[in-house]
């Protein structure tokens, strides 16, 4: 089958990085020319575009679609990635914070932002990824980026659970979205679970787990 110029709807397990994904594609269909457009954090599951052959020249435009998210956020507890793939280093009592003011901070981290990334992320600083200097544990400063969020949705509060639904340009950061909203209720939290439900027009429904396409494509 002739993949030259496909692109092929992943839904990402969780525990594989981006690369994994298009790594193992690219040697199960032995393709040379493959990329994704938009990475999605190992603990992440969900819509991953990836490029095959002629495709990834537009593999840029893809990464300038707007994405939504679907997760879980827990407050009263912190993380230096903001997820789980660290462990935490503060706990602080939530009890106290009520669904108003639940509501009220996702109302605050809509719109138009400026948004610090995760030290523990891909950010280039100095020449060099962010995620490198914070696991030798040594001290950087990130630029904030412009970001927007059209929609900063709750839709459940379970205890300390916090359920959403977001809707954001390029470059936001659901992680640094969780530790933000800590901050504004002043107990702190972490991104407990996400997934990607789409990119533009394209969503996770239309997507297959990664075994799917090795299935279909691969070359013997």
């Amino acid at each position: 089958m002739d993949l030259d110029g496909q692109l092929i709807l992943v839904d990402k397990a969780p525990e594989w990085t981006s690369f994994d994904v298009v790594n193992k594609l690219r040697y199960a269909l032995r393709v040379k020319k493959i990329g994704h457009a938009g990475t999605l954090d190992p603990l992440a599951t969900g819509l991953l575009l990836v490029g095959v052959g002629k495709y990834t020249k537009r593999l840029g435009e893809l990464q300038g679609l707007d994405k939504t998210y679907e997760g879980e956020i827990e407050i009263g507890k912190t993380t230096p990635s903001y997820d789980l793939e660290t462990e935490f280093d503060s706990e602080t009592d939530s009890s106290h914070i009520t669904e108003d003011q639940i509501y009220q901070a996702a109302a605050r981290l809509s719109g138009d932002l400026e948004q610090i990334p995760p030290t523990y992320s891909a950010v280039r600083v100095g020449g060099e990824r962010a995620y490198k200097a914070a696991r030798e544990k040594r001290d950087i400063k990130i630029q904030p980026r412009h970001v927007t969020v059209y929609a900063f949705d709750i839709t459940g509060i379970d205890g300390s659970i916090v359920s959403f639904n977001i809707k954001c340009s390029k470059g936001t950061y659901i992680r640094s979205m969780a530790s933000d909203f800590g901050e504004e209720l002043g107990v702190g939290a972490y991104l407990k679970s996400l997934r990607r439900t789409s990119i533009g027009d394209y969503e996770v429904k239309d997507a297959f787990p990664i075994e799917y396409w090795v299935e279909k494509y691969r070359v013997s």
